[in-house]
């Protein structure tokens, strides 16, 4: 039998259901900016990358040119959006009471916006302090890079073989991968769409959920399964 000593935690979409916050942030800039793009598109294309390297990624694509400052902008404005709007994800404190091994967080989020979002819903207790942003890493760390998952399991004394990642996006359910981790996939945040699921499933997720509440259940399923990477 395979159990799992760690479970890791993406937050935006997965704890806090921020990513629809800033999706209708980002969207509104970039339409502003010549790119037509809606709430969903952002959602389903760029959920779980920096807002750095979605810009540069549309650079890429459009051969439009993106003012640096829109950087400094959708930090001001998704800072403010968040403080005031952001809501925790439903059944967490129930999920997280019924898993027996240790967890962390491993996010793209800066440390200064984990630690708002996480108090604002209530969270940071059960977390505090291994929450862990691929920003203090260094430069281009982020996910889909596997650094930020590789650090929080090392911070945590668990090999990778022995960890389970709860992620949202496509970009993060790459990089638990390439860490080498399995991965639950998560859709019940309010960014979801219709494909969600197929395409974290595609991505690498063993299974995917859609509440919280399911995740003891599921982790158990999967701790029975003997798993080779």
């Amino acid at each position: 039998m395979n159990g799992f000593d760690l479970i890791i935690f993406d937050c935006d979409g997965v704890l806090v259901d921020s990513e629809i916050i800033a999706a209708e942030v980002e969207s509104a800039l970039l339409m502003e900016a010549g790119y037509p793009i809606g709430v969903e598109e952002m959602g389903e294309r760029f959920a779980g990358m920096t807002w750095q390297n979605i810009l540069l990624q549309i650079e890429r694509e459009a051969s439009i040119p993106l003012s640096a400052s829109l950087l400094d902008k959708s930090e001001k404005l998704l800072d403010a959006r968040l403080a005031s709007d952001v809501k925790g994800i439903p059944g967490v404190e129930f999920a997280v009471s019924r898993l027996p091994m240790k967890r962390c967080i491993c996010s793209n989020s800066s440390t200064k916006r984990l630690e708002m979002m996480l108090t604002k819903v209530g969270l940071k207790p059960l977390f505090a302090p291994n929450i862990f942003s691929a920003k203090d890493l260094g430069p281009d760390r982020a996910k889909p890079k596997p650094d930020i998952f590789l650090h929080g399991a090392s911070q945590m004394g668990v090999a990778p073989a022995k960890t389970i990642v709860v992620e949202d996006s496509v970009h993060g359910v790459h990089a638990a991968r390439a860490a080498g981790m399995r991965v639950i996939g998560f859709t019940g945040a309010s960014h979801s769409y219709p494909a969600h699921a197929d395409k974290l499933t595609d991505a690498g997720a063993e299974t995917v959920i859609s509440r919280m509440n399911d995740l003891p259940g599921v982790v158990a399923a999967l701790a029975a399964w003997e798993q080779v990477f």
